[in-house]
């Protein structure tokens, strides 16, 4: 992939980006509109692939906050065109790489010395490049490493970035302002924290420490004195992406034995810790070559506090869901319904919320769980796209907690799907 030999840092630079993308997109609904004068039943499957295009190409340039929220979107498959999710999609591990040059820079500033007066040898072409950071490998005395280094001017630009990108959001998502500067708020909380590598450092050890007794899985280790604000310095863990994995045709012993240890490895968290690794696309995991997964990034974690755990987690893991009163009364404490809300609105919300419930809890109701099943998540996509069309959710519903819980636990169903994997969903559960 060619390599980017500069990043826009300022606001202004970055903002000039925008508006030429803008002006991009306005031309693709100018030619879609004059094609459907001649064609009126003309779809808009080109359209939506000319603006993934315009749109992937300026976000893969800007890199951090920018590209972040397209990796995030790729992952709620059932809200974006099919077209958006494969484009935005690649910004998993395969966005353009930074130069070589560049590269060093970032080492001079952060340690005084270029990456071959620290390593004994230094890769300067990437071996995969995200939204916030790009990693080499390198050796030192006997080992082979992993770098990771964030792109300059990332952390400084989250929130201009954010306020740039919320009106390509907002045409996307459909939300209400209310909802989507919730949604923002969120986000740029926690970009705040995963642009901070000495904060994740800490995290990568304590919970490495943490969830290392789990089955099957396996942590890098992490060198602190090798590490800055903005590099990171671990064991290199080899083995393949998930794509890569299953392409190998690996049997449907190995897949299960992968998909367990990625539950375990969420619900031990989840549930055990009361926080949560709230970043679950593939990019962050390798099957290694001893068939273990290997969890590569704590870059973001989500802290589940006790009042949004226990009224949310009853729901599937008691019989409050079994009871109207109680589902009603953990569904107000959730913000799901709302203090001003007339009786037709609780019964309208009751319902429509009992049914997302029921079926975002379908895992956790039986013993096992065969994720290969197409029906399940047919069910939670057709539910999405249902409520999408309704008026009643354009209104801010929910605590800001949602936001990353369900990308997280959806995430992981959808990572379950692609392996087709049966799970013991008995393992770890919730308790109060």
């Amino acid at each position: 992939m060619k390599e980017q030999k500069s990043i826009p840092v300022t606001r202004t630079e970055r903002s000039a980006k925008f508006v030429k993308t803008g002006i991009q997109i306005g031309g693709n609904y100018i030619k879609h509109y004059s094609k459907k004068l001649f064609n009126p039943q003309l779809s808009r499957d080109e359209l939506n692939e000319d603006n993934a295009t315009d749109i992937y190409k300026s976000l893969s340039e800007l890199k951090g906050s920018a590209l972040k929220i397209a990796q995030m979107l790729s992952m709620d498959k059932n809200i974006l065109p099919k077209s958006y999710v494969d484009k935005f999609t690649q910004s998993q591990y395969n966005a353009p790489p930074l130069s070589g040059p560049l590269i060093v820079r970032t080492f001079s500033k952060i340690f005084g010395k270029t990456p071959d007066q620290i390593y004994d040898h230094f890769n300067l072409h990437s071996t995969n490049a995200a939204s916030i950071g790009q990693v080499h490998q390198a050796t030192l005395d006997g080992k082979t490493l992993a770098v990771k280094i964030q792109y300059p001017g990332v952390g400084d630009s989250i929130s201009s970035d954010l306020k740039l990108v919320k009106p390509f959001a907002f045409r996307l998502l459909g939300m209400s302002e209310k909802e989507l500067n919730i949604y923002i708020k969120e986000v740029e909380e926690r970009l705040l924290e995963e642009t901070d590598y000495e904060l994740e450092v800490k995290r990568s050890v304590e919970f490495s420490e943490a969830c290392k007794h789990l089955n099957n899985i396996t942590f890098p280790k992490y060198y602190p004195e090798l590490s800055g604000k903005r590099i990171i310095t671990m064991d290199w863990i080899q083995g393949l992406h998930l794509k890569e994995f299953l392409k190998t045709n690996p049997s449907q012993e190995l897949r299960n034995k992968i998909g367990q240890a990625l539950w375990d490895f969420y619900n031990f968290q989840q549930h055990q810790l009361r926080a949560v690794h709230a970043d679950p696309h593939p990019g962050n995991f390798m099957i290694t070559t001893d068939e273990k997964l290997g969890v590569i990034d704590f870059g973001c974690i989500k802290e589940l506090p006790d009042d949004f755990y226990v009224p949310f987690f009853s729901l599937i893991s008691t019989d409050v869901i079994n009871d109207k009163a109680k589902t009603i009364e953990a569904f107000r404490q959730l913000e799901m319904i709302h203090p001003e809300d007339t009786d037709i609105q609780i019964e309208f919300y009751y319902k429509a919320y009992l049914e997302m419930i029921t079926l975002f809890a379908k895992p956790y109701t039986s013993k096992s769980f065969d994720f290969s099943e197409p029906e399940f998540f047919k069910q939670l996509y057709n539910y999405g796209d249902k409520i999408a069309k309704m008026p009643e959710f354009k209104q801010a519903r929910g605590v800001k907690h949602f936001i990353y819980v369900n990308r997280t636990n959806f995430g992981l169903y959808t990572i379950l799907h692609e392996l087709k994997a049966m799970v013991d969903t008995e393992t770890y559960l919730p308790h109060f």
